[in-house]
């Protein structure tokens, strides 16, 4: 299991859905205004906002929220913002690489905060460049295991660009070039197999090993980022053994 599929198991875990809904679909709904506006309303002709539609309703936003977005991000309604996206880069405790993707109307606000956030939780700030250069865009889509084989998967999405296949344990993590992920995901539902989210997102190439002291800053880091408003994402590049994600777990 690569370090990747730890970390994608990790936050899995570790994510506060309950007590974070809000924010989370705040975020969602921002995805789906930004892809709507760039793309169109029509998620049949429109890939990214049918992905951003998909997440939201995994995610239990409400389908009047979903439209409502929709319709503010293809112009059909008033009041979208003008949301702009920007990366940051930071390090975390340790020297862990962090990327941290905003979707913000106000760009001076949204760098005020990822600093802040940083700096509070003992990580800070890097130029643009200084750790972008560690990861690779990729394509990644999450398949609930239930009855399903690796080789079964493998078998459905290979000829549609997957590259590699990880087992996070309940489910299957599917890598792919960035552009292919929606090949990927189309694969999948027309062999009836169901999928948990499907999107681009950014993989380590290489990765920091981390004690539980390390962690436990970098996920304190990680945590403080996405409780912004203007946060969107953030990847980080710490390799966390499955001792150190149990020793963490038996803490919370």
């Amino acid at each position: 299991m690569s370090g990747h599929s730890k970390w994608a198991t990790t936050k899995h875990k570790k994510a506060a859905i309950d007590a974070k809904r809000g924010k989370l679909f705040a975020k969602l709904i921002k995805n789906i205004e930004v892809a709507a506006r760039t793309g169109g309303g029509d998620p049949a002709g429109n890939p990214t906002l049918y992905d951003a539609i998909q997440k939201a309703k995994k995610t239990s936003v409400p389908n009047d929220n979903i439209d409502r977005a929709v319709k503010r991000g293809s112009g059909a309604e008033a009041g979208a913002a003008d949301w702009q996206n920007i990366t940051y880069e930071g390090y975390a405790p340790g020297g862990v690489a962090v990327l941290i993707e905003c979707l913000t109307d106000n760009r001076n606000r949204a760098a005020a905060e990822v600093r802040t956030a940083l700096t509070r939780a003992g990580g800070n700030l890097a130029e643009p460049g200084a750790v972008s250069y560690l990861f690779n865009r990729k394509g990644v889509v999450i398949v609930p295991k239930e009855e399903l084989t690796e080789d079964r998967l493998l078998e459905v999405v290979l000829d549609a660009g997957a590259e590699e296949i990880n087992d996070l344990g309940e489910s299957f993590e599917i890598l792919s070039e960035a552009t292919d992920f929606v090949a990927v995901r189309e694969a999948l539902q027309a062999a009836d197999i169901d999928y948990d989210s499907a999107e681009a997102s950014f993989v380590p190439t290489v990765e920091v090993p981390l004690d539980v002291d390390g962690a436990r800053k970098m996920f304190r880091v990680i945590e403080a980022l996405e409780d912004s408003d203007e946060v969107q994402n953030v990847w980080a590049n710490g390799d966390v053994p499955d001792d150190v994600l149990a020793e963490l777990d038996d803490e919370d």
